[in-house]
């Protein structure tokens, strides 16, 4: 199914700047300020170019080719405003998301890397967003190739598999029943909140997504990345996401 439409008379109400600010490749963390610290860090030439309810978006070059990197906000309608707005308003081609996740398998520590091959929700957000009843949405197989090329060449370990994309916090919430709902045949390696959203905007406007996933916690270890943790500790998942683009 394809995108909604818009009225002619809308403007994009969270990203404000011209469409030339943008690079048609952009990389989404969820926190805004893990943005400022890719664009810092590893971007040449970064600029700010949109702050609009502080959710950074800083565009500048990464060995020579220009990206975007720009926060999302937690949850799948936080994030399915601004790739919505990417892709429609400012001609985004591809976008990662970089985020973490809980493990849901005995096997994953952290801080492994997870690259999602198909994402599963109980959430109506496909249904709400086109009228499609879809539960599981996909990322682009093209770009996931690549990023596994880049992940061999570099000697990064990536598990592969299916996410759980969740309307709430597991840990805040009793998700042992959602759990038990998932259909048998999809293996769940990891739960977070966005993916699942960004993977059907993404098709429903015949662009590329895919979702790199670092592990912070797990039901089976007691090992927890806290918030200081998390925003430095991520490079090597910052650095894959842009080697592959």
């Amino acid at each position: 199914m394809k995108a909604p439409k818009v009225m002619s008379h809308i403007k994009p109400a969270h990203i404000v700047c011209s469409k030339e600010d943008i690079a048609q490749v952009v990389i989404m963390p969820g926190d805004p300020l893990r943005a400022k610290y890719i664009a810092e860090n590893f971007l040449e030439n970064a600029v700010l170019v949109n702050q609009v309810r502080n959710m950074y978006a800083y565009t500048g070059n990464y060995k020579g080719k220009r990206v975007t990197v720009m926060g999302h906000g937690m949850g799948m309608p936080s994030v399915s405003i601004y790739a919505f707005e990417l892709f429609y308003y400012y001609g985004v081609e591809k976008i990662i998301r970089i985020g973490t996740c809980g493990a849901l398998q005995p096997e994953l520590e952290v801080p492994d890397i997870i690259l999602a091959n198909e994402s599963y929700t109980e959430s109506n957000f496909a249904y709400s967003y086109n009228g499609d009843p879809t539960h599981l949405s996909y990322p682009t197989k093209s770009l996931n190739e690549k990023i596994k090329s880049v992940a061999q060449e570099k000697g990064i370990k990536i598990h592969e598999g299916s996410v759980m994309c969740t309307e709430q916090f597991g840990f805040y919430s009793d998700n042992e029943h959602v759990l038990q709902r998932v259909p048998k045949e999809i293996r769940l390696l990891g739960e977070e909140m966005e993916t699942f959203a960004l993977f059907h905007i993404a098709d429903s406007f015949q662009k590329e997504s895919a979702a790199i996933l670092t592990v912070v916690d797990s039901k089976y270890k007691e090992t927890f990345l806290t918030a200081e943790d998390r925003e430095k500790s991520l490079n090597t998942m910052i650095t894959l996401a842009l080697d592959s683009i």
